[in-house]
């Protein structure tokens, strides 16, 4: 059972997204909120494993709110859902620490399948998105490894370039016919050679810095 916690200003989208997780067998709503403030209010007595985050919201925005859940805990896995697909916003949700990023116009058996892939270890993000972001440090010119010692081996880079194209550890772990525990191993040196702690941090830094 998939725990997801929704944070969603707009009533009908929120009461959407509840009957969604409620109605679908191995996910469960467990709290919904109109802004962050009161999510933050709750958390520690929140038994949570997704929490779906909208940007725009009264309030906190939902990047400010990101980074205050992971000064709480690095361990929350939050993925963004939101109208706005700019690439400055794009980028600064995931260098803040959202493990993913989709618009609302997502389908909901898409919506779900990137809830359990963000759940499993994966960075969910639409081929759209994922391009954007892609665009976007390419358009700023990519400072590469500015000034650090990266070395990566071909079968880390492999590893990461699946990760940022929004892959779960399970289907990195089939595309290169090696184990869930071998991606996890490989992971844990890509984090130390970055000197990141999480997958959206990695995802971040290996784009800006042309590592993939």
């Amino acid at each position: 059972m998939i725990n997801v916690a929704i944070v969603e200003d707009n009533y009908t989208i929120r009461e959407g997204l509840e009957i969604l997780i409620r109605g679908t067998d191995g996910f469960k709503c467990v709290a919904a909120y109109e802004d962050c403030e009161s999510l933050l209010d709750e958390i520690d007595s929140l038994s949570v494993d997704v929490i779906l985050m909208d940007i725009d919201l009264p309030g906190m925005s939902g990047i400010e709110g990101i980074k205050k859940l992971k000064l709480i805990s690095d361990d929350y896995v939050i993925l963004i859902l939101t109208v706005y697909d700019e690439n400055e916003l794009i980028f600064d949700a995931l260098y803040s620490g959202a493990s993913g990023y989709l618009i609302k116009k997502t389908p909901p058996a898409k919506l779900l399948e990137a809830i359990k892939d963000a759940y499993e270890g994966g960075a969910p993000m639409t081929s759209h998105i994922a391009r954007k972001v892609v665009d976007f440090f390419k358009s700023k010119g990519s400072i590469r490894h500015n000034g650090e010692n990266i070395d990566l081996t071909p079968r880390e880079k492999e590893v990461l370039g699946g990760l940022v194209e929004g892959n779960s550890y399970k289907a990195i772990a089939d595309s290169l016919n090696i184990s869930v525990e071998t991606v996890r191993f490989h992971f844990r040196n890509i984090y130390k050679k970055l000197h990141v702690h999480s997958q959206s941090e990695a995802v971040a830094k290996a784009i800006r810095q042309g590592l993939v």
